[in-house]
């Protein structure tokens, strides 16, 4: 049986459509054919950034964009330095969508609207003649003997007779979810959930819901977890993107501990303890009269700055010159040493990104292919990488998709360690 020109991309999302489009372009003697198993194509896209997709993030410099990869720092030099946040900027200029910069460096398309990211990726699919078959999950993957490539199947019993094979499916936090993978060879890293808020349940600020300051500094109890930047109070607890960041970095950990822990805020970050009593020293001194409760400091929400002084047993009625030492003690504990216990976590928004998945040691990072089943393929979230918070998992997509597509149609490796042109 001789090896069909088809190339099947088995996920519609981000690094699947990226991934389609680019070997269409790459290898046109090739048949495409991408299989979604929902009715729903590029969903993650359309939902991201509030409805806005954060195609990327502003930094050019590769050394740089990989630190933003809790898992992938170590992989990701190699395929960046073919694709990254400059090419992307490119290629969807290119294609008619300019992008904006934000003053955090996440990169929006500059109508602020995800609709014309997934109408540039679908004008692009039928532009090469990519075949979207919606409704077609698969159920397990054969490779055939030498030569003759693999055999896709659905659940229902369909099936797909196919050269080579990317897999694009996205991360997932059920392991079993990876079996047919592992089936051919691969070592899968324990998926757990990246990028969640911190639920907790008996904070004494939930009331105080929506409101944010721009820069805290994060600290889990007992370990080295830090992380600095804006926080957010919720109805459940906290969010933003310092905790984004710290569960990112932290995921594996706070899994371990079935997120359950304590966690420090310093709402002042660039102040220490000794600096923030000199402060609150000084200007007692200077505003002796003023209500201690009634003007914030250090820029702080009003709102918020009254309840933490409540919660340092301040009175509305007390004044600076009044305020007794161990009132002071507590007001400039709680300012820079915040203690809360975290029960549980929530997925931050409707984007879903895990820690884990395809082992990095069974992937060609120059081409995507893996290393245990020649002519298979990888991109996306489905590798054992993720980023944090700011538009790093889709650069994680459209680099791998890139890549894959760019090689997929090339001679492989046969299982011998012989290059074949099939």
């Amino acid at each position: 049986m001789k090896e069909p020109k088809i190339i099947a991309v088995i996920g519609g999302g981000a690094a699947g459509f990226f991934g389609a489009v680019t070997a269409a372009r790459t290898f046109p003697d090739w048949e495409v054919v991408l299989l979604e198993k929902t009715h729903k194509l590029l969903s993650k896209v359309k939902v991201s950034g509030g409805g806005r997709c954060n195609v990327t993030h502003a930094c050019y410099e590769r050394s740089r964009l990989v630190r933003n990869y809790p898992r992938g720092e170590k992989t990701l030099p190699v395929p960046f330095a073919r694709f990254a946040a400059g090419e992307t900027v490119e290629w969807f200029e290119e294609r008619g969508v300019r992008l904006k910069t934000e003053a955090d460096g996440r990169m929006f398309p500059v109508t602020d609207d995800s609709q014309t990211i997934i109408d540039c990726l679908m004008a692009e699919a039928r532009q090469t003649e990519v075949e979207i078959r919606k409704g077609w999950g698969v159920s397990g993957i054969e490779k055939l003997a030498e030569s003759t490539g693999f055999r896709i199947t659905s659940p229902d019993g369909a099936a797909l007779h196919a050269g080579r094979v990317l897999i694009a499916t996205g991360g997932s936090p059920n392991v079993n979810s990876y079996g047919w993978l592992e089936k051919l060879g691969h070592r899968i890293i324990t998926p757990v959930p990246s990028l969640f808020t911190f639920n907790v349940p008996d904070s004494d600020l939930t009331d105080l819901s929506g409101i944010s300051v721009p820069e805290a500094n994060l600290k889990i109890s007992g370990t080295r977890l830090v992380q600095n930047g804006p926080l957010l109070i919720t109805h459940w607890g906290f969010s933003g993107p310092a905790v984004l960041k710290l569960s990112a970095w932290g995921a594996r950990e706070l899994a371990e501990v079935g997120y359950r822990f304590h966690f420090q805020i310093n709402w002042v970050p660039d102040q220490n303890e000794d600096a923030v009593r000199a402060d609150l020293t000084l200007f007692r001194e200077n505003n002796p009269k003023k209500l201690v409760t009634a003007h914030a400091l250090y820029g702080l929400p009003q709102r918020l700055w009254k309840r933490l002084t409540e919660g340092s047993g301040i009175t509305d009625t007390i004044r600076w010159a009044d305020l007794p030492k161990k009132n002071l003690n507590k007001l400039i504990d709680r300012l820079v040493r915040s203690t809360y216990a975290v029960n549980g976590k929530s997925t931050f928004k409707e984007e879903f990104v895990t820690c884990g998945g395809i082992s990095g040691g069974d992937v060609d990072w120059q081409t995507m292919e893996s290393r245990q089943c020649p002519g298979l393929f990888f991109a996306g979230e489905v590798l054992d990488v993720d980023g944090i918070t700011g538009g790093f998992n889709f650069q994680n997509a459209w680099t791998t998709g890139f890549l894959a597509g760019q090689n997929i149609g090339r001679p492989i490796l046969s299982e011998k360690g012989q290059l074949t042109d099939k």
